[in-house]
């Protein structure tokens, strides 16, 4: 302020040069330090309302719809739940006329879009890219995908929320339509997210599906080919039993999807997410305690486990909150499987399918563990 002042004589003599050498003269503003400061807000806002969609979204819908009911938006609330009975089936297979052979009906209304409604500009949005960069998450390409093949991924492991998963293949903040041109991921996640008003709208805008048999037939056999079905092969189960620096993977009993690549043809592609593992603390029951045999009861009844976890506040690290710990979740694609097209695979080719998976999921885990934070000493453990 001095300066300034001091530069106001020079200003009335008309130079007008002063004041300007004033203004060089103060110290630059922090605009860096709020800038960085506002981005962390941000990156923390877009992560958090991913999580509070995932666990409240749909309840919230559900209880809203049948408020509406009760007022005198009734009639909005009415031709929602039309829709949504018109709609049911939508998740599962292409849009409703297009499973009719109505397609010159549907022509006039849109374009179809097998297992959902996946929209680009959803997927492209800016709120994705705080969420990448919140933690941060990478994807890395390891080998070429042909668009002339169909694909299953096999992610793992399966943490809390599957952050890895979700910002990969359930939207385009880590560049996957870049880095693999002419292949079409789907998230598979549980069906009964689609029974709920509002965030199953939220999920299809995402190209996300459910994980039954149905939808991945479909986009698998039905949708042309360049498609790649990524499902979380741990699931819930895996979830039980996720810590932080834990590089475990529940795998050795499923062979569902091993089964379903070998009908459809489809190539198996082992995908590992180191960090996914790290981004919350977990409560882990022993085996055959009380709350263990809760914990499996409810996961058969509701779909999945409640974990007991936490992570950091949304204004303190060191405080407690649903907000995950930043850090560093990076996602490796690995080398395709060949699989042939078996219409009724034997057991005993189901089974050397599962082992080759296993002995590739197994040697990409071995190659870059220590390239993120891991020793060589480190195994990964497959139950």
């Amino acid at each position: 302020m001095k300066t300034i002042l001091a530069a106001y004589p020079g200003v009335l003599k008309g130079t007008g040069c002063s004041i300007l050498s004033a203004l060089q003269d103060l110290p630059s503003a922090p605009w860096p330090a709020l800038r960085s400061k506002m981005e962390k807000h941000l990156q923390v806002i877009s992560v958090l309302q991913w999580v509070i969609s995932f666990l409240a979204m749909g309840a919230a819908g559900t209880v809203l719809l049948i408020y509406m009911f009760c007022t005198d938006l009734w009639v909005i609330a009415a031709m929602y739940t039309a829709w949504l009975i018109f709609d049911w089936n939508t998740p599962k297979q292409d849009a409703v006329f297009c499973v009719c052979d109505h397609r010159e009906l549907y022509g006039k209304l849109g374009n179809c879009h097998p297992g959902g409604r996946r929209s680009s500009w959803v997927r492209n949005w800016t709120m994705w890219t705080y969420f990448r960069d919140y933690f941060p998450i990478r994807l890395i390409k390891t080998h070429n995908l042909l668009p002339s093949r169909n694909y299953i991924f096999g992610y793992h492991p399966h943490g809390i929320f599957s952050f890895g998963a979700f910002c990969n293949f359930g939207t385009e903040a880590t560049g996957f339509s870049k880095k693999f041109p002419g292949i079409k991921p789907s998230l598979a996640t549980l069906a009964g997210n689609f029974r709920m008003p509002v965030f199953r709208d939220y999920l299809m805008s995402g190209g996300i599906c459910p994980v039954n048999r149905n939808s991945i037939d479909y986009l698998l056999s039905q949708n042309g080919t360049g498609n790649a079905v990524v499902i979380v092969v741990g699931g819930a189960a895996e979830s039980l039993n996720c810590a932080p620096g834990k590089n475990s993977v529940t795998l050795n009993n499923r062979k569902g999807f091993v089964r379903l690549a070998l009908q459809q043809g489809s190539d198996l592609v082992p995908v590992y997410s180191f960090g996914e593992n790290d981004v919350y603390k977990q409560v882990i029951f022993e085996e055959r305690t009380w709350w263990r045999l809760a914990q499996k009861r409810l996961q058969k009844i509701i779909g999945f486990a409640p974990c007991l976890f936490h992570g950091c506040g949304f204004f303190s690290s060191d405080s407690w909150g649903m907000v995950p710990y930043n850090k560093p979740i990076t996602t490796i694609v690995g080398e395709p499987i060949t699989v042939p097209k078996i219409e009724q695979p034997p057991r005993d080719m189901v089974d050397l399918y599962h082992a080759m998976y296993i002995n590739s999921l197994t040697s990409l885990f071995d190659k870059y563990k220590t390239r993120f934070g891991l020793k060589e000493s480190d195994i990964l453990h497959i139950h």
